[in-house]
């Protein structure tokens, strides 16, 4: 099975479980990877055949600001159940990550694998 993968798709959000991150908005990084037969698109050159990336980062993006998670665990799980439910996705993996959350750090998170590759 191929790849379609979207990365460091950015944006800012309410994530988070202590009073203080409820009231503000933090940076979120989400990783894509998601499994596709890409050989119909390749073979005619038709959009309807390919996994619409763009469509995938949009309803990401507007789920997660909508949903305001405390945890990203919630979040990383949440995401990949949409992205195979709505998008027909076999196998997803998703990163999600806090930017320099932790001091000292360059970002913290959670990666999560759902579905078969098949």
């Amino acid at each position: 099975m191929d790849i379609v993968f979207v990365d460091e798709l950015r944006f800012k959000t309410v994530i988070g479980c202590w009073d203080w991150e409820r009231q503000l908005q933090q940076e979120v990084c989400i990783d894509l990877q998601m499994a596709w037969d890409t050989r119909k698109a390749a073979e005619t050159e038709e959009l309807q055949y390919a996994l619409d990336y763009k469509a995938v980062s949009k309803r990401v993006r507007a789920f997660v600001i909508e949903s305001q998670f405390e945890l990203v665990e919630t979040a990383a799980n949440k995401i990949a159940e949409l992205i195979m439910a709505e998008f027909a996705v076999p196998w997803v993996q998703v990163k999600i990550s806090k930017p320099r959350a932790v001091t000292g750090s360059a970002a913290v998170g959670v990666t999560v694998e759902r579905g078969s590759r098949g």
